[in-house]
């Protein structure tokens, strides 16, 4: 521990979090427990008025919210300023981390900027895309210009993506910085694949194409319907959510899961042969990554997050976005093809080895400390 480290506080504001399961939600809970490891005193502040009062020994503190209609699994913040400066004037932190700042993210940071203290900003949703794609255009105008105005404020602003990295250049922020995700091996690995999990499925001799994640509508998993006729393919859908029922409707035959965590969300996505991420908002897509280090070959559509972790042919395979031909030909030359599969999955597990939480949570820490310097040094320094 140097130092700073040793001194460090973060508050850590997060659009959301547990119980929501979500990409957000799940990327906090890694940074606070690799910050615990480090012995870096943290606090959360996340929107929903939930039982208990912290998280693996860090304490969570929980700020008034709502749900918009329609919107029923996502908690809208309706804390103020005064309140904020409030929180981090008890806590003291000397940095805020602010995970996928909107609304909360916006009085966060409101409140940083009267009290003087460094901000780490970490774009995670693309809330501009989800309102075009849901036909609300104006609101896709105003979602962009609350994104330019927090991520300007910031110290520092961090990026999953190189796509979500040019979407910040292009609303005018300077010099965004690419921060991924880390994978955890212990519960995303090829040993994990359970050929009784399979049996219940009833794929013992079906090929199992899979969709692991949120069940909306913008993730995409309609398309899967496209694969209903193949009798060579078994349909598992792992996760929940508010699409679930139509879903079902739509994938009658298909296996849902229901939300799995651990080792059993691990040995689902083992268990596939193939896995699909259909989702066309995604910033990153940690299910890829997940997907690689379980030995599951992936297909995903080349746009966004996805184009940074799969190389087409070399350790997954892409098909353009909305192309539901052409997805349906990627998973039949999968479904095909067992030499393909495996050439494919071998690749992508092993250029996921490196890619641990632990490593991810360094590299944070390293830059909570460029923003620490960043605020406390002369500009000339």
């Amino acid at each position: 521990m140097t130092s700073l480290t040793s001194t460090m506080r973060v508050a850590i504001a997060a659009e959301s979090f547990f119980p929501r399961v979500n990409g957000v939600s799940n990327s906090v809970a890694h940074v606070v427990k690799h910050l615990k490891s480090e012995g870096i005193a943290a606090e959360i502040i996340a929107p929903g008025l939930y039982p208990g009062s912290e998280f693996h020994g860090t304490p969570v503190h929980r700020v008034r919210s709502v749900n918009l209609p329609g919107v029923h699994d996502f908690d809208i913040s309706m804390t103020t300023t005064s309140s904020i400066i409030t929180t981090l004037e008890k806590f003291q932190p000397t940095l805020v981390h602010l995970a996928s700042p909107f609304v909360l993210g916006s009085r966060v940071m409101q409140a940083c900027r009267i009290l003087d203290i460094p901000t780490v900003a970490v774009f995670q949703t693309d809330v501009a895309g989800y309102a075009r794609h849901y036909g609300l255009s104006s609101m896709s105008f105003i979602a962009d210009g609350i994104v330019r105005r927090i991520h300007s404020s910031a110290t520092l602003n961090l990026a999953p993506s190189t796509s979500a990295q040019k979407y910040l250049q292009g609303l005018g922020i300077s010099q965004p910085l690419l921060w991924g995700r880390g994978v955890d091996h212990e519960v995303f690995n090829p040993e994990q694949r359970s050929e009784t999990l399979r049996s219940s499925w009833q794929a013992d001799n079906k090929i199992v194409v899979g969709y692991c994640g949120r069940l909306a509508p913008e993730k995409g998993i309609g398309m899967m319907k496209y694969l209903q006729g193949d009798s060579r393919v078994k349909l598992v859908i792992i996760g929940d959510g508010p699409d679930r029922k139509n879903l079902e409707i739509l994938l009658p035959n298909a296996i849902f899961t229901g939300r799995l965590t651990g080792h059993e969300l691990g040995s689902a996505m083992a268990s596939l042969d193939v896995l699909i991420a259909p989702g066309e908002l995604e910033t990153f897509c940690q299910v890829i990554q997940e997907g690689m280090a379980a030995g599951t070959p992936v297909i995903a559509p080349a746009i966004g997050g996805p184009l940074d972790l799969i190389s087409h042919e070399v350790n997954g395979l892409l098909y353009p976005p909305g192309d539901a031909a052409e997805m349906v030909r990627q998973v039949d030359r999968l479904v095909a093809d067992a030499d393909l599969r495996n050439e494919i999955s071998g690749v992508a597990h092993d250029r996921v080895q490196s890619r641990t939480w632990s490593a991810l949570g360094r590299e944070l820490v390293g830059h909570y400390q460029s923003a620490s310097r960043g605020l406390l040094l002369p500009a000339a320094a």
